[in-house]
């Protein structure tokens, strides 16, 4: 049956974003490299605990490609195991072994021998927890004690000294816990950690340099000048990001004056591809109709300075949780909702579908427009401009 829906990622792209998750990238960064939604990313992520899985690699002593295929020609020539066995410098049990596990004499194949040896490789190894019901429970009791795992690892050690079947790595039972796949240790559990993480993060991950919870230099919506207040002077606008399933997103942008909606495509929800997908939008507005831009207390406008720096707009912050500092904006997004119902995937929309449906909200009269259109309104605004 081929495949539908959006091509995965491949081996080497796998290594790759297990390699930057460890060194700390983000979803979004390492979604861009990868030329992926940072859905798509957190998907495989979260699946394993935020803990890249091991490289499986073949026993110390194990056939080789060249070996089966030398197994294979030896049966095709009638050759007797012991021969076989005797030219490749192996006990006869092994090739005996290897012959009856794949199909006997004659149906073995080299290339199916192969490929269901390394499948078998792949096949997850049994976790050391879920083969020890007594150590499993002590976990689970001392993790409802909202002990840490690497307390309850520690303490395994000195009480149980000399017992090694009692004995666990913190690591183990984080994984135990993140990855649920492997059914021994119930969800619930993660309740009971200090970080109530989802999923691990390697220890060289930091938001050092990062800015997540902070906004550096924001100048408050109190510090916005006067004219803008009263809605008499156009060329400010309010904006925000309208939220989708699978950490998708739109940035919605409202001129006060005129309610004239600008709808811009973003990749992803952190600052710089923010900034970017604005400053590419803004870029196409004649300066005079775009002074100000009223955002809500989001950090995916943390970098606000380069977005003033490069279209000249300053950039006004409203208070945490005061969404009515911003009642054009959210009245909008309010309406945009019966074009993107909860639940939708906007990364589908591209930038032409997101340009109709704003054309549609900007040409329909409004009651508090006096039944005028968002476009009369604006153009008008455009036309005293010059």
């Amino acid at each position: 049956m081929p495949r539908t829906g959006r091509p995965g990622l491949s081996a080497e792209q796998k290594l790759e974003l297990w390699t930057r998750w460890k060194n700390g990238e983000s979803l979004s960064d390492i979604g861009r490299a990868l030329g992926k939604h940072a859905a798509s990313v957190f998907t495989i992520v979260v699946a394993k605990g935020g803990i890249a899985p091991a490289i499986r690699r073949r026993r110390p002593g194990s056939l080789t490609q060249s070996e089966r295929e030398e197994i294979s020609r030896g049966l095709s020539a009638g050759h007797s195991q012991q021969r076989i066995a005797s030219v490749l410098g192996r006990s006869a049990s092994t090739i005996s072994r290897e012959i009856t596990r794949n199909d006997g004499r004659q149906a073995y194949r080299a290339a199916k021998a192969e490929e269901r040896a390394m499948q078998s490789a792949l096949r997850p190894k049994p976790c050391f927890l879920s083969t020890h019901s007594a150590l499993r429970a002590m976990v689970a009791q001392k993790l409802q004690e909202q002990w840490s795992p690497q307390q309850i690892a520690g303490w395994l050690k000195i009480t149980f000294d000399g017992d090694e079947t009692m004995h666990v790595s913190h690591e183990t039972i984080y994984k135990s816990l993140f990855i649920q796949a492997r059914g021994v240790l119930k969800k619930e559990l993660m309740a009971h950690l200090r970080s109530r993480r989802i999923m691990r993060r390697g220890k060289t991950a930091s938001t050092a340099g990062q800015t997540r919870g902070q906004i550096i230099d924001a100048v408050s919506i109190r510090d916005r000048p006067a004219e803008i207040e009263d809605r008499a002077v156009p060329g400010h606008w309010e904006g925000d990001l309208l939220s989708g399933a699978k950490n998708s997103h739109i940035a919605t942008l409202v001129e006060r004056t005129s309610r004239f909606v600008m709808l811009v495509q973003v990749k992803g929800k952190d600052s710089n591809t923010v900034v970017d997908a604005l400053i590419r939008q803004v870029g196409q507005l004649p300066k005079s109709v775009m002074a100000s831009l009223t955002w809500d207390r989001g950090t995916e406008l943390a970098y606000h300075t380069r977005f003033s720096v490069t279209t000249d707009i300053s950039v006004y912050f409203c208070d945490p949780q005061s969404p009515w500092q911003r009642g054009s904006n959210e009245n909008t997004n309010g309406l945009l909702r019966q074009y993107f119902p909860k639940g939708t995937d906007l990364s589908s929309f591209s930038q032409d579908d997101l340009d109709q449906v704003a054309l549609k909200l900007n040409t329909r009269p409004r009651k508090t427009l006096g039944y005028a259109t968002p476009s009369d309104r604006f153009n008008a605004a455009l036309a005293l401009t010059g």
